[in-house]
């Protein structure tokens, strides 16, 4: 069975990061999901001028400020990718790109804004055709052919793994630089234009071509909210939350870009602190209510 985490956090910015230190004070059990190295757009900033106490600090300063702390204070980063939530009633399931399931009583959301705009088609085909996970998912399509839209070098290998077990596979990066796959694999530096077909997906429309395909991958840095969990409520683009980062799933929070602008890293850490200690309010209330 999975191990069950007072509050699983998805995503390792600031706002996740910051939100991981406010529960691990509170003495929860957390599931920090992301990249080890945090966020690139924090590493990769020049120069940052409005974060407190840190005045015109240089990106990669500022990551490594963050990842002292965590390390300081005995938080383990789990490198993986989640692909879906499933809100069961008294917790959530969540499902990784490697085809792990966790669970947790809360969940706090701070996967950023790095999602693209969905494909014509893409949400209409989702389950039938349209899948963001590979590893989940390529049993699904054993001797088939299948398209993979990535949109970063790092799914280079979800292709090549792809290819052990779909007949034929398409890989259209939308990145730029070399692509390094397996030789059997199709290159093309098309555009993706829509996804279409009738009961389930038929086709890729590229800018140019047509590709007859059983299911088409994309493969986002992350996956859009309204995708990743079933029945969120959303602003836009954004999710949708009130001043304590509730969403309107009980014991699920939201918190940094996700949750709309200004997209500003100190905006983002306060954000998750305010996320962090209404989770550990949640979680306090109903073991109370639970012991009577």
């Amino acid at each position: 069975m999975s191990e069950r985490y007072d509050v699983a956090i998805i995503g390792t910015g600031p706002a996740g990061l910051s939100a991981a230190i406010t529960l691990k004070i509170r003495n929860k059990n957390i599931l920090l999901v992301g990249s080890k190295h945090g966020s690139d757009k924090v590493g990769k900033a020049h120069e940052i001028q409005n974060y407190l106490g840190m005045p015109a600090v240089k990106g990669a300063d500022l990551a490594s400020a963050f990842e002292n702390h965590i390390e300081s204070m005995g938080i383990e980063i789990t490198e993986d990718k989640i692909t879906s939530v499933y809100n069961m009633g008294d917790y959530y399931s969540l499902l990784s790109k490697t085809n792990k399931t966790y669970e947790a009583d809360a969940v706090i959301l701070a996967t950023g804004v790095s999602f693209g705009k969905p494909y014509p088609g893409e949400e209409a085909f989702l389950g039938k055709g349209v899948s963001y996970c590979a590893t989940c998912d390529a049993p699904l399509y054993r001797n088939k052919t299948v398209a993979v839209i990535a949109s970063t070098p790092q799914e280079e290998a979800e292709a090549d793994f792809l290819q052990e077990i779909a007949g034929k596979v398409y890989y259209i990066p939308t990145y730029k630089g070399e692509v390094q796959v397996k030789p059997e694999i199709e290159v093309i530096h098309e555009k993706p234009v829509s996804i279409e077909g009738e009961q389930k997906v038929q086709s890729l429309v590229l800018a140019d071509r047509r590709l007859d395909v059983d299911g088409v991958f994309i493969l986002r840095e992350s996956v859009s909210p309204a995708n990743l969990i079933p029945g969120i409520e959303m602003d836009g683009n954004h999710i949708a939350v009130n001043r304590r980062m509730e969403t309107n799933l009980k014991g699920c929070f939201a918190c940094g870009d996700i949750v709309g602008a200004p997209y500003q890293y100190i905006k983002s850490a306060g954000e998750g602190n305010v996320a962090a200690l209404s989770a550990a309010g949640y979680l306090d209330l109903r073991e109370r209510t639970h012991q009577y």
